[in-house]
């Protein structure tokens, strides 16, 4: 008899869903046959078989299990699969469950009887509702009868999604009101509250809303990054309409999109070996280690939550490469396809803010980095020509946040004018295929930055439909525990020693 064990997919989630068994019960299966599908708070993996044998499950789809527990056994012959299902096997320990086959009163794994399951977790009568799902569709005040009415046995986040933007059946409210379900998991009655528009009287308290598992794991690092790390924020005027026009070219060149986003990542990586503790995990605030590669992450967020994806080793690879990763990302995180592998390994991450309007934004450094980089949306600006008389520049706000105890504000200015730099030669970055310093690894590497929080659960997880903005402008002058540096913390005029940066790169 082989135990298959959940593995241990990352550093922020004490417990994982089961969301789809692959491997049917009693399936005879091989070594690297797909067995059953786990759900995170981020993303969904695929457990693969370590042996060959009968399959018997050991938790129902919709239950909740923790790394290292056992969801499923591989037996040899039929007969010992049998006995043990029938009884012949007898508990080795009192945390161990029973011979009961899983989806029977009191089966191993289930922790009680399908009848004492909570709604949506896997009732024999019930679609099963993954955890994502089961709290958007509290957030949007969803209730069970319209999940019910899609008809399919797994209800995940993408379906309550859909449900959001369809009307909801007249008679959903007496349905509802005459369901057996718990309490704890209706839906806030609409008179007050949660999504109505009808006022709080003065002193009278809302409800209580919980946050969603992906939310609070939010919480905990963003808590745990100001709580820890003494931040400052610089912040760099960019001129982007070389690397504007170029992106366009390159794109039909390169056959991939081509955007600032892009480019900014391929910077980033260029400038890896001349700038190391920006790349760097402070360690006791004495020392740090270093890195070996740019691993960066970039932020997404296609109204599923956001996700941070890793390009690894953003140094080696050409633009393209990194164009196609970015892209193969963006279109993973719209179908929920992202793999815990795609989310780890990150050492510096740009976090993008590219919506129309949005000028600055100011990231947390989340522990185990250095620094966090921002790019805002692009702007035109009308400014005087050398003729005399006005032209018109594409500009950004590129920011950086960072830790005080590693890196200070002349560091980091240094650090924003050589990205500059970059964007304004943006065909140099397209003809830059490996990185020359000696530090450069093979993009298949280990990854070398701490995984004891991973970068996905750096910013809050934005609501649906449009995800608010991290910071408004007003907010790049003074946010509370964000200080702008004071060495930086001047006008393009204020210094004639910086009269050379005026026109593109000016700091406020």
């Amino acid at each position: 008899m082989i135990d298959v064990h959940v593995p241990k997919l990352n550093n922020n989630d004490a417990r994982y869903v089961l969301v789809e068994w692959v491997a049917e019960d009693g399936a005879h299966v091989r070594a690297g046959d797909p067995l059953a599908v786990l759900e995170t708070s981020k993303a969904t993996e695929e457990l693969v078989s370590e042996g060959e044998g009968l399959l018997s499950h050991q938790l129902l789809v919709g239950g909740e299990c923790e790394p290292g527990q056992v969801i499923a056994r591989l037996f040899g012959t039929e007969r010992e699969r049998n006995l043990f299902a029938g009884g012949g096997h007898e508990p080795s320990g009192p945390g161990e469950p029973g011979p009961a086959r899983a989806g029977e009163p009191g089966g191993a794994g289930t922790g009680a009887s399908p009848h004492d399951a909570r709604p949506g977790s896997g009732g024999h009568d019930e679609p099963v509702i993954t955890g994502p799902a089961r709290a958007l569709m509290e957030r949007l005040g969803i209730g069970p009868e319209r999940v019910r009415g899609l008809g399919k046995k797994i209800i995940r986040q993408s379906d309550v999604e859909a449900l959001a933007g369809a009307p909801a059946p007249a008679a959903e409210s007496d349905a509802y009101r005459s369901s057996e379900w718990s309490d704890a998991y209706r839906p806030s009655e609409p008179s007050k509250g949660y999504g109505s528009s009808e006022p709080y009287e003065a002193g009278e308290a809302g409800e209580i809303i919980t946050l969603s598992r992906a939310q609070q794991r939010a919480a905990a690092v963003v808590e745990l990054s100001h709580r820890t790390i003494p931040p400052a924020f610089t912040v760099m005027k960019v001129d982007v309409g070389a690397a504007l026009a170029a992106g366009r070219a390159l794109t039909k060149r390169l056959r991939t999109l081509v955007g600032l986003p892009e480019l900014l990542v391929k910077a980033v990586g260029s400038v890896h070996a001349r700038f190391p503790l920006f790349f760097a995990a402070p360690l006791d605030g004495r020392a740090v280690r270093g890195s070996l590669a740019p691993h960066v992450g970039v932020t997404f967020d296609v109204g599923r939550g956001l996700v941070i994806p890793v390009v690894r080793d953003a140094a080696t690879r050409s633009l393209g490469d990194v164009s196609r990763a970015l892209m193969g990302f963006r279109l993973s995180a719209m179908r929920g396809g992202l793999r815990e592998q795609d989310l780890l390994g990150a050492n510096i991450v740009v976090t993008l803010h590219n919506e129309p309007g949005v000028v600055l934004a100011i990231p947390i450094v989340f522990p185990g980095h250095a620094c966090a980089l921002s790019l805002a949306a692009p702007q035109r600006e009308v400014v005087p020509d050398d003729a005399g008389g006005f032209t018109v520049k594409d500009v950004v706000y590129l920011g950086v946040a960072f830790d005080h105890r590693v890196v200070n504000g002349r560091d980091a200015v240094m650090f924003l004018d050589a990205l500059r730099a970059a964007l304004a030669s943006p065909e140099t970055l397209a003809t830059q295929e490996t990185d020359m310093s000696p530090n450069a690894i093979a993009p298949e590497a280990a990854p070398d930055s701490p995984e004891a929080l991973s970068p996905q659960e750096a910013l809050p997880s934005p609501g649906i439909p449009a995800p608010p903005q991290v910071a408004a402008v007003s907010q790049a002058v003074a946010s509370p525990g964000v200080p702008v540096d004071a060495d930086v913390a001047v006008s393009h005029e204020a210094s004639a020693s910086r009269a050379a940066h005026a026109e593109d790169g000016g700091t406020v």
